[in-house]
């Protein structure tokens, strides 16, 4: 080869060499993996039939064609010009998402219910939201323009160790706990009370939550009932704080009380349940059952297809305020500009009013997002499901204020709908004022706590050697001791 001819060779090598190099950086640059861990079922998985598209009075059509997650990367290229590729998984609980984390699974983005992102807070595991993501100058920054008031206001008063809960989560759902109930065999007087899981007129016929904090809950509202219901208690200024303290409260006397109780109640329930309630309830095998909100709607929604009525009641002793929130975790972000920036983004994408109302509809939830004056296809969503036409009889108002505008009496959002949505659907999506007056959140456990409510949880689950009457344990001795004897006999003769 001729010297020139090596020259124009290396020159051109070098060129094509730098050219991909370049082109592989720009790759790089432009494109981030988000690791996202959701709930299982906890967002729109899209596949929706083409008559279940939704039409809205603002003329807002909404139709889920493919996983939103799938959506953000497209939405996230054509908003921000670099690609991202969403690597979604779930978990079955909050336990199990902690359980993963400590085990060494790393992802970015999680949606954890309140407890377990007090317990992240605390133990500096997340990382904050910028402050941008709170601009609401910035068109793109959907969370923050379309937050519920009465959300917003949970997070950013509520602290752990003195840092705002609100700095760490956005809101994704929300609800409350209660009782989903047949009201042909029960009455809602008898629903209304968590005392209905001790209810001897339904032995066998009623299933609590298979988890400590939930049972622990309703067992409180039983040991503690006559306090709840005092009107010097309920009428007092501090009531909120006090209701709140009551319902958490972890001494040793009152764990020892509530296990007890939980023994009791154990002889009374059909069984300890996860999910299979909702299913009970709809085939009659139950009566009664312990359900989250967004679950007792879906156990109405499939009962009423089969003309079957079930209804949901919120125990007038109080009830649990809950919420699943997204958290980036410290462990994933770890200080990347644009892995946070794709977090947040697709924080806001969820946000979205038609995407919210597609999570809404698919998995039957109440989301966190409310909309505002300008963009009101959630309160127009909530009419679409629940409003009725002026002309039928006995239409009730339902006031959505203190939700949508963070003021219960105002009359924009005061929805008509038939009577009989008290304590139907409706009711347990968006739980009127006086509802959410009696409502308290369940706040993480410390490391001892913790232990001592497991250890409590195990027994009431488990066999506990330390009920067994003595006189049980004589007559195991006996028979073990006959037994011994027998074959050593036979060891003998042989």
């Amino acid at each position: 080869m001729k010297k020139i001819d090596k020259i124009i060779f290396g020159f051109a090598a070098v060129a094509v060499s730098w050219g991909f190099f370049g082109q592989s950086v720009c790759a790089d640059e432009a494109s981030v993996t988000l690791r996202v861990c959701n709930w299982e079922e906890y967002i729109d998985l899209g596949e929706w039939d083409e008559e279940e598209a939704i039409e809205l009075e603002n003329g807002k059509v909404i139709l889920g064609e493919r996983p939103l997650y799938e959506d953000f990367e497209d939405w996230y290229k054509e908003t921000y010009g670099k690609e991202v590729h969403v690597e979604y998984s779930c978990f079955g609980t909050n336990e199990d998402l902690y359980n993963q984390l400590n085990m060494g699974d790393t992802y970015d983005l999680v949606c954890p219910s309140e407890y377990m992102i007090m317990k992240l807070i605390a133990e500096d595991r997340l990382w904050p939201y910028s402050d941008s993501f709170y601009d609401k100058s910035n068109e793109n920054n959907f969370y923050i323009q379309n937050v519920s008031p009465y959300i917003y206001k949970t997070l950013a008063e509520n602290e752990i160790n003195g840092e705002s809960w609100g700095k760490y989560a956005a809101g994704y759902m929300w609800g409350v706990t209660g009782v989903l109930y047949n009201p042909a065999l029960v009455t809602e007087e008898e629903a209304s009370t968590w005392k209905i899981f001790g209810n001897s007129k339904f032995r066998r016929q009623v299933t609590l939550k298979d988890n400590v904090r939930d049972s622990y809950f309703a067992a409180l509202g039983i040991l503690k009932a006559d306090t709840l219901l005092d009107e010097n208690f309920v009428n007092a200024p501090d009531y909120a704080q006090k209701l709140e303290d009551m319902m958490n409260d972890v001494d040793p006397e009152t764990i020892d009380a509530a296990k007890n109780l939980l023994d009791d109640l154990m002889d009374n329930v059909y069984s300890l349940e996860t999910d299979s309630g909702k299913a009970d309830m709809i085939t009659g095998k139950i009566v009664a059952n312990y359900q989250w909100s967004g679950d007792a709607v879906y156990a109405m929604d499939q009962a009423d297809e089969d003309d079957f009525e079930l209804r949901f009641a919120v125990p007038k002793e109080s009830t649990n305020l809950w919420f699943d929130g997204w958290v980036m975790l410290k462990s994933g972000i770890d200080g990347d500009a644009d892995r946070q920036h794709a977090a947040e983004a697709f924080v806001n994408y969820m946000s979205m009013t038609e995407n919210a109302v597609r999570n809404m509809y698919y998995i039957g939830y109440t989301s966190s997002i409310s909309g505002t004056s300008q963009d009101d296809t959630i309160y127009e969503y909530a009419k679409w499901c629940y409003a009725s036409d002026e002309e039928e009889e006995e239409l009730t108002s339902y006031p959505l204020g203190y939700f949508f505008s963070g003021d219960a009496a105002d009359e924009n959002y005061v929805l008509k709908t038939a009577g009989n949505q008290t304590g139907r659907q409706l009711f347990a999506q968006y739980p009127p004022q006086e509802v959410m007056e009696r409502t308290a959140i369940m706040r993480y456990f410390d490391k001892d706590t913790n232990k001592a409510i497991n250890r409590m949880w195990i027994d009431v689950r488990c066999f506990d050697i330390n009920d067994v009457p003595i006189a049980v344990w004589m007559i195991v001795l006996a028979v073990l001791l006959v037994l011994v004897g027998v074959v050593y006999y036979k060891s003998k003769k042989a």
